[in-house]
């Protein structure tokens, strides 16, 4: 799909959500890392005018969002008040739905600061 993307408009910026731990090398040991390094491999070498790969950590949803996934679901609700407390203490590992929402409008504006972004740099945005 991201061909045909590329193909009929390669000056867009294309956003991929990929995700923290994610293995470009494609040899590491967790199937689920190689395959998103996989895919960011591919999608960098196609011919967009930016691609961009967000690697979020713990995403705390914000203003009323609510994960689709039910073990995250589950998960929040147990875990209560602790992740807005985790964004503050540890923003190399933890953002917002929000802060993923304004990185992401930043980027496609006025184009990627770099080709990957981790977590911290999605807070930095």
């Amino acid at each position: 799909m991201a061909g045909v993307l590329a193909r009929l408009n390669p000056a867009m910026t294309f956003i991929y959500v990929s995700g923290a731990g994610t293995d470009t090398s494609e040899r590491g040991r967790t199937r689920w890392a190689r395959v998103k390094g996989a895919t960011e491999n591919e999608l960098l070498r196609l011919p967009f005018k930016a691609a961009c790969m967000f690697r979020p950590a713990l995403i705390v949803p914000l203003h009323g969002i609510k994960s689709k996934t039910r073990l995250y679901r589950v998960l929040y609700t147990a875990l209560g008040p602790l992740p807005p407390l985790l964004y503050r203490a540890f923003p190399k590992y933890v953002t917002t739905t929000e802060q993923v929402g304004r990185a992401m409008i930043e980027v496609a504006r006025d184009g990627p600061p770099q080709r990957v972004l981790e977590n911290r740099d999605i807070n930095n945005l």
